[in-house]
């Protein structure tokens, strides 16, 4: 077997495929991918200057937004600069491990993306039910806690992919059908039984994203009675005017996730796997790209934030009442 350990069936390295099938177009398809991962990059690192270097910024909605900001940006370059390296140079070999580590950084970072998602939600309902306590329900090292339980969430259920998945045999072959490391493309090119690394999988997935999309709906309806339960229709509006931007951040993420997640599993050949393929990156590189866009043009404060940079402008910035 090219690249293969004989004695422990485990290779050396793998070959990234890229999209299958469409490999005369590969240029083409990476054009749009660049073109999102620069507006990522460039995106959320100003959000995290912006947020970092002005006191008016200095609030949890803006300390998790951060947070997010830090998560996109990385996730997003675990696989993008590698995927065009596919593209453009034909560059499709990874070494064995540095699979393994892709593939841990990609889970465990999509599934951190989730936690920081759930937080802003219950950041919202604290700012929108519970006004008057809202700097004291999330000071600054309960802020602290909660990311940092996050990022542990993620790193302790996602370190058994990659043993899950060395143990495999590879004696098939090396070639993955993928632009990336994915955990089920990886285990799916081994011959030995990966039914572990599936239910697992499934398990995790229950674990972190039911659990945050039961956390962010408890949360929704919550803001939705308390909003409801205004007399003002000005103040309702403005109240859930401040959850506007989270809602398309939920929906950007989420809804591409689910769409590979099932597929993966239950999609069979219903699928073309250049659609599947494609769904996949789209669902490690869109929410990078759109958060920036649409907390910039939905939140007043960044949006001020941007314009007092570009002028070099010091004034005060408009406080936020929420």
């Amino acid at each position: 077997m090219s690249g293969a350990n004989s004695s422990s069936l485990t290779p050396g390295f793998f070959i990234l495929n890229g999209v299958p099938g469409l490999e005369a177009a590969h240029v083409w398809i990476s054009l749009p991918f660049c073109f999102m991962y620069i507006v990522a990059v460039v995106g959320n690192c100003g959000l995290i200057y912006l947020i970092s270097h002005e006191e008016a910024l200095h609030r949890p909605m803006y300390y998790f937004l951060a947070l997010l900001s830090f998560t996109d940006v990385t996730l997003c370059t675990t696989t993008v600069p590698n995927m065009l390296c596919i593209f453009w140079l034909n560059l499709k070999e990874i070494d064995f491990n540095a699979c393994l580590a892709q593939m841990f950084f990609v889970h465990m970072l999509t599934g951190m993306e989730s936690g920081v998602l759930m937080l802003m939600a219950l950041d919202r309902y604290a700012a929108i039910c519970y006004p008057l306590r809202y700097s004291t329900i999330l000071s600054n090292p309960v802020i602290a806690k909660a990311g940092l339980v996050t990022f542990l969430r993620g790193v302790i259920l996602v370190i058994p992919f990659t043993f899950l998945t060395k143990r495999l045999p590879y004696c098939r072959g090396n070639f993955i059908p993928h632009t990336y490391c994915d955990h089920m493309s990886v285990a799916k090119v081994s011959c030995g039984n990966f039914k572990i690394n599936a239910i697992y999988g499934l398990m995790v997935a229950l674990l972190i994203g039911m659990f945050d999309i039961c956390c962010i709906s408890m949360s929704y309806t919550m803001i939705l009675r308390a909003v409801m339960s205004l007399s003002s229709s000005d103040a309702r509006y403005k109240a859930f005017s401040t959850c506007t931007s989270h809602i398309c951040a939920i929906v950007i993420t989420y809804v591409p996730a689910f769409f590979t997640f099932f597929t993966h599993r239950f999609g069979g050949h219903s699928i073309p796997h250049h659609i599947h393929i494609i769904v996949a990156n789209l669902y490690l590189v869109l929410p990078p790209t759109m958060n920036p866009i649409v907390y910039g043009v939905k939140t007043k404060q960044i949006r001020e934030g941007v314009i007092r940079f570009l002028l070099g402008d010091k004034t005060v910035f408009t406080q936020d009442k929420s």
